[in-house]
């Protein structure tokens, strides 16, 4: 029992971070509310900073998101976002992607059998847009399976910036803490193929696998 504990808090530690932030985006009460979003579009020109204020919305209410994660390698994971139970977290992960923020940027951290985390630019877990969002951990969607996405932060609450994960099994553990705010619809063997790897363990390891792009669709809500 005492090492199935330590192992799990070993577990957790690896999901938060150490990076600079700015302010906290608006709560959910009020993300729908004023304006609309324009028009989507994910087409980054390449002229877009590395570091934000914070993310604008982008997405719409009523439509669902597909976001496809293309390796390096050519390898894909498409991944069904859940705008519906986790708006804020959503919009910051498309609007990121829909920036080229992660264009080039490592799954720095894969742990078999845990999670799979990246996101980070400087690769080695600090790093982050700029900002951070709110939490929405008490969204109802359990860990209950592999092939979930969720967003990596520090100890604090509210300090969820770039760095995702997506897990490799289901992780209860993590319910009252992390947001699960999509799941992997295919390609989930390209997720567990990726190289395992710990900056925590073994910082001069060689880099991660790399992600050429994250692209966002937006479809009509089924």
């Amino acid at each position: 029992m005492i090492k199935r504990t330590i192992c799990v808090i070993l577990a957790l530690a690896t999901l938060l971070l150490v990076a600079c932030g700015g302010g906290t985006a608006s709560s959910e009460d009020d993300f729908w509310a004023g304006d609309p979003a324009p028009a989507f579009s994910c087409d980054p020109n390449g002229s877009e900073p590395d570091q934000f204020e914070g993310p604008e919305r982008v997405i719409h209410q009523g439509m669902d998101y597909i976001a496809t994660i293309t390796m390096e390698n050519g390898g894909q994971i498409v991944i069904d976002l859940y705008p519906q139970y986790a708006p804020i977290t959503v919009n910051n992960f498309v609007f990121l992607a829909c920036q080229g923020f992660y264009d080039g940027v490592t799954f720095h951290r894969v742990l078999p059998d845990f999670v799979a985390q990246g996101g980070d630019p400087t690769g080695v877990g600090t790093g982050g847009p700029g900002y951070t969002i709110a939490d929405e951990a008490d969204n109802g969607v359990p860990f209950d399976r592999a092939g979930l996405l969720s967003m990596a932060h520090r100890s604090a609450p509210h300090t969820s910036g770039s760095q995702f994960f997506i897990t490799y099994r289901p992780a209860p553990e993590l319910d009252q803490d992390f947001t699960v705010f999509g799941t992997v619809s295919s390609g989930m063997d390209v997720a567990s193929s990726l190289t395992p790897r710990d900056p925590q363990s073994a910082p001069n390891a060689s880099p991660g696998d790399v992600i050429a792009s994250i692209r966002v669709e937006e479809v009509p809500a089924q």
